[in-house]
């Protein structure tokens, strides 16, 4: 599948604020968002004032490179999250939320989501006790995430333990000391710590 290779701290700086795309680089004084706070290119310093269409088209761009999704696999959750019970826009931000990838970086079994993705179509993960590496699997309450039993004496995974520095979301329960975590509720905009106007995102789609 396409996925974009180029330098991730560019989509940062083009979207103006941390989208913690790097892991642990991004907490430090390395972070380009801190060093040079301007879109990238000869004419990044010259900002413009956006139109509706603007500002609609950099909300959307914005979430999809916070969770790492394709333009036709963020276009098909909308159209999931439309015809959906409640609000299209929380609905949007829940189903992100509740992607296989983004679920495993949230209990911190990975430093970015990026990683989450390889760490899963590798195999290191359990769904509820069977081999799962389809990273944009939409989780659900109940389901119960594990590092798979032969992959726990890898380096990363037994850092885990030692290191496990993640504030984990209310919607998530984990148990670092056993390399798994469940998902008990169903997340919310609130449990989003990027800020997020999703009606912005509706709005680019229902023209």
């Amino acid at each position: 599948m396409a996925r974009y290779t180029g330098p991730v701290c560019r989509l940062c700086r083009r979207e103006g604020l941390k989208l913690y795309l790097k892991g642990d680089r991004c907490y430090t004084d390395k972070c380009s968002i801190g060093r040079r706070n301007s879109a990238p290119g000869q004419h990044g310093q010259n900002k413009k004032k956006l139109t509706n269409h603007g500002i609609q088209l950099r909300e959307k761009q914005k979430v999809k490179r916070y969770y790492g999704v394709l333009e036709g696999q963020f276009a098909e959750y909308f159209n999931i999250a439309n015809k959906m019970q409640g609000v299209t826009g929380n609905n949007l931000l829940s189903l992100l939320e509740q992607r296989f990838d983004n679920v495993v970086y949230r209990l911190g079994f990975a430093a970015s989501r990026a990683e989450a993705r390889q760490l899963v179509v590798h195999g290191h993960f359990t769904l509820n006790g069977k081999k799962a590496d389809v990273p944009s699997m939409i989780l659900k309450v109940g389901d119960e995430i594990a590092v798979k039993e032969t992959s726990k004496s890898l380096p990363k995974f037994k850092s885990i333990v030692e290191n496990h520095k993640v504030t984990v979301a209310q919607w998530l329960q984990v148990e670092p000391d056993n390399f798994k975590g469940r998902i008990i509720a169903i997340p919310t905009k609130a449990d989003i710590e990027l800020p997020i106007e999703e009606h912005l995102i509706v709005e680019w789609y229902s023209k």
